[in-house]
């Protein structure tokens, strides 16, 4: 197993960031687009445009840990930027999954890709999962950092069981989609650049 050096970490890094960018701007759209439902979509719509990112990641860093190192820096993000504290948990978990698919499973190399992304994607979740799974911790969160009754109700009045079955559907579809369409843009103009 190839170990990561020093321009490795420095490519995931570049990658991170350039995901970074896609989510912030995946964010933005959605508060005009869907206001009040943009944090529950923001999974599903980053991993539709997303997919580009991961496939560049891939083939520039081909090393176990590449995926870990990105999924954990956007889990720490989360943790830094006031989410609920166990928000960072899922991204570094999928992510770590997506690693261990990709690099410790015998399916074909397609597959392998789609599954590890899709897995990856839904770490995206963390931060909105606890809206259904830790509803009082949650709304203790809010409180603490100062938020008013208003505030809260609005967060919980979209966080039913069925709002919760379609935005994982929203993930899958939004993964399998953006990794579609990435393979294109990848083969279209950054294949030749890695050959």
């Amino acid at each position: 197993m190839k170990k990561l050096k020093v321009q490795d970490l420095i490519a995931v890094g570049i990658y991170t960031a350039i995901y970074f960018l896609l989510m912030s701007v995946c964010l933005l759209i959605l508060r005009f687009v869907i206001p009040g439902f943009h944090n529950l979509f923001i999974p599903a719509v980053t991993a539709l445009f997303s997919g580009v990112i991961y496939l560049i990641l891939l083939h520039k860093v081909p090393k176990f840990g590449a995926i870990t190192i990105m999924g954990t820096v956007v889990g720490l993000f989360f943790l830094i930027s006031g989410h609920f504290p166990l928000a960072f948990l899922p991204n570094m978990l999928c992510a770590l999954a997506a690693d261990l698919i990709l690099y410790h499973t015998k399916i074909t190399a397609q597959v392998k890709i789609m599954v590890s992304y899709i897995v990856f994607s839904f770490g995206l979740m963390g931060p909105i999962l606890p809206l259904w799974f830790m509803k009082n911790a949650y709304i203790d969160s809010l409180i603490a950092r100062g938020k008013d009754d208003a505030y809260i109700n609005g967060v919980f009045a979209h966080t039913t069981t069925a709002m919760f079955a379609l935005c994982a559907v929203a993930v899958l579809v939004g993964a399998i989609a953006g990794l579609f369409i990435g393979s294109r843009l990848y083969d279209k103009h950054f294949r030749t650049a890695d050959q």
